[in-house]
């Protein structure tokens, strides 16, 4: 067995239906006694139900979060919470919710209680994404991560069909490649291939009944698991890609990372193979074909599987590549301009994967 190293991440997590109801004690368990709710303007209503549990706690409610973090917006909430008298964030929804208020709290330190709403797993990392000028940059700071986390399955019947296979496939990604991270190591390697099945097994259950809490449970489980990988070790060329692709071009981020992740393992399965057995081995399959696993996931859960189904243009790959290859950075294959074109072109198409690419 290789040498490694695991830093388990701080935080506390209260999971099971109903948690929820258990707000006003986890906030008293934080210390802190104004807290900033956060959601999006579609989540009004939910974060009007935080504020009420929270009673006089709440400080007040931030209802303008949007996909990818622009700073415009990062700002405005940072003023807000300071001129309500906050003491800490309360973020209500998927990543882009608690993407705001990593933003927050990497500016102020305000620490941040995350509620998910879908399997994003943004709640688990200390990875932060801000979007200046059409690009977005992420980074890592412990300031962010959320220091208390509240799982409530219930709170995902709500999720329509499509965005729970999308925001699965998502999860699914930052497992992925954790099991092919230069940092990855055998703790990881368990959460990931336990993560990947448990949402593998649940999202068939969800298309065929929406309302089904076991099967919602089995998801957010699965979400959890893959976002303390996502926080624990570096990502690679699939999150690289999508960032490019969100950030710089402005596609929704969950129908992004499901069409990208079968090509980017496509690209990696001949580098990670130990890995793609893994992968495919979590979702069914006893081939070692994990690309083609997970195109056949997102594709019979009726996700979309091209990228110029969700607003991508053919005149923008080539630039797509070109942001993608700046900056050079750990993944089991090497760079390759040629190679990386293919994918998203592939992507772009909606192939289905069906082997390695070829090298430039």
């Amino acid at each position: 067995m290789k040498p490694f190293v695991y830093q388990g991440l701080p935080s506390r997590v209260v999971f099971g239906a109903g948690s929820l109801e258990q707000l006003p004690q986890a906030i008293e368990a934080m210390g802190a006694r104004r807290a900033l709710v956060l959601c999006t303007p579609e989540q009004r209503g939910g974060a009007e139900r935080v504020a009420a549990l929270l009673g006089d706690r709440a400080a007040g409610i931030f209802d303008r979060a949007v996909m990818h973090v622009p700073i415009e917006t990062a700002r405005e909430a940072r003023e807000v919470a300071n001129r309500l008298g906050a003491d800490c964030a309360v973020a209500i929804g998927g990543g882009s919710t608690t993407g705001l208020g990593k933003a927050i709290a990497l500016d102020s330190g305000l620490p941040i209680l995350a509620i998910p709403t879908t399997y994003a797993g943004s709640e688990m990392t200390p990875i932060y994404g801000i979007t200046e000028a059409g690009l977005k940059k992420t980074g890592r700071d412990m300031r962010v991560l959320p220091k208390s986390v509240l799982y409530d399955p219930l709170l995902t019947l709500s999720l329509p069909v499509g965005l729970s296979v999308t925001s699965g496939i998502n999860a699914i990604a930052h497992a992925a490649e954790g099991l092919y991270s230069v940092e990855g190591n055998p703790v990881i390697d368990l959460m990931a291939e336990e993560g990947i099945g448990a949402i593998g097994r649940a999202l068939p259950k969800i298309v065929a009944n929406p309302q089904d809490v076991e099967a919602r449970s089995e998801a957010l489980y699965g979400a959890w698991l893959c976002g303390i990988v996502l926080g624990s070790v570096g990502m690679a060329l699939h999150h690289k890609l999508c960032h490019t692709l969100g950030g710089s071009f402005n596609l929704p981020h969950a129908e992004t990372h499901t069409i990208v992740l079968p090509h980017a393992l496509a690209y990696n399965a001949a580098a990670a193979p130990k890995a793609m057995q893994r992968i495919a081995r979590a979702l069914g399959r006893s081939d070692g074909h994990a690309a083609q696993a997970v195109f056949d996931l997102a594709q019979t859960s009726g996700a979309p599987v091209a990228l110029r189904n969700i607003g991508m243009k053919a005149e923008d790959l080539d630039r797509a590549c070109e942001i993608a290859l700046q900056n050079q950075y750990p993944n089991p294959r090497p760079l390759e301009a040629r190679a990386i074109r293919q994918l998203l072109d592939n992507a772009f198409e909606g192939r289905r994967p069906s082997g390695v690419l070829s090298p430039s």
